[in-house]
């Protein structure tokens, strides 16, 4: 793979852009060059398999929502953009918090990168100019995680070790919304409707389904008899994916409905390595299959409603942190505490 010598910073960011006759003409191979969902076309083989530059480990990456980029972060505390349909070309750098990004997501529409720091705050990035547009600061301790809402108003919740969980309209300078789990939260995400946050803990060992609208627990997920270290949220809405220090990654139903046992899977063999690290897990686009980084450097893809394992791959030499799935593509990026992401087709 080429290294870049002098990768870009957020002072040049968009000398290496596309124009927009060039952006339009490789959008329009791409396209042409797509068979069904998760079908594995013949341009795609020429993709580097590994993205090295970063200089520390890399707790969190995610495709962008066209899958064109990746954005990945970590102890380095910048943010580093990618071109997934090339030679692994680093297109630019964001020198974003002052301490370690532990969890980075793209918005829905691409425009932007949200970070969340062990510097206290949450970020909001211009993905075309590396410009901050807002900093969340309110928590007085580490930044675990972030999420975005999905449906609604663009809101953005985060959770930090001060044991709080904040919400953020983006429009606002502060926060709108505070609750306290008296206990330091780990991993946030919204439901569907953005009604619901549900929150992963060091001490609780369970999840807690908050109601924003009512301010009480509507109801709990108890079955991890260790710290959560991420979860998320069906493509659907329908099932939360967590994954926690007890070496297991457990499916739950979390429909509005009564359901008496929420709890519709186990699953194991992804343990976590001696770093205890907050390992998040992914699904894929069509919720038929959700993965998650292993200790010893494993991505590891299970079917997500038989539990049968469908795809095991050493991807790194260290812990993988992260993992995402392509929106339309076989194709799934890690990242891990060896400093590099790795990009594998599963078929």
């Amino acid at each position: 793979m080429k290294k870049r010598k002098n990768p870009l910073t957020v002072d040049d960011l968009l000398n290496k852009r596309l124009r927009p006759e060039e952006f339009a003409t490789a959008n329009a191979t791409f396209t042409d060059t797509l068979g069904s969902m998760y079908s594995w076309a013949p341009t795609i083989q020429t993709l580097a398999n590994t993205f090295q530059g970063q200089t520390a480990e890399v707790y969190t990456c995610e495709f962008s929502p066209s899958g064109q980029h990746i954005a990945s972060a970590g102890a380095e505390r910048s943010i580093y953009l990618w071109d997934t349909f090339s030679d692994g070309d680093n297109y630019g750098i964001i020198r974003a918090h002052l301490g370690a990004i532990l969890e980075l997501h793209w918005s829905k529409d691409g425009s932007k990168v949200f970070t969340a720091s062990a510097d206290k705050t949450c970020g909001v990035f211009d993905a075309q100019t590396g410009e901050r547009l807002k900093s969340c600061k309110g928590h007085m301790s580490v930044v675990n995680s972030c999420s975005q809402s999905r449906q609604g108003p663009e809101l953005l919740v985060s959770g930090s070790d001060d044991g709080s969980v904040k919400i953020w309209d983006l429009r606002a300078k502060n926060s709108i919304d505070s609750f306290d789990f008296q206990c330091p939260v780990t991993s946030v995400c919204f439901s569907d409707s953005s009604d619901l946050v549900f929150v992963g803990g060091a001490n609780r060992n369970g999840i807690v389904a908050w109601d924003v609208r009512m301010k009480r627990v509507q109801f709990s997920l108890s079955g991890h008899t260790d710290t959560i270290t991420g979860i998320r949220l069906s493509p659907d809405g329908t099932r939360l994916l967590s994954n926690a220090l007890d070496n297991t990654l457990q499916i739950w139903d979390v429909k509005p409905s009564f359901v008496d046992n929420r709890r519709q899977m186990i699953i194991e063999g992804a343990p976590h390595g001696l770093e205890t690290h907050l390992v998040r897990p992914a699904w894929s686009r069509d919720g038929l299959m959700a993965g998650a980084g292993a200790g010893d450097g494993a991505v590891v893809i299970w079917n997500t409603f038989t539990g049968e394992l469908v795809h095991k791959y050493t991807a790194h030499h260290a812990g993988v942190n992260e993992v995402d799935f392509h929106p339309t593509e076989s194709i799934v990026i890690s990242c891990s505490s060896d400093r590099t992401l790795f990009l594998e087709a599963i078929k």
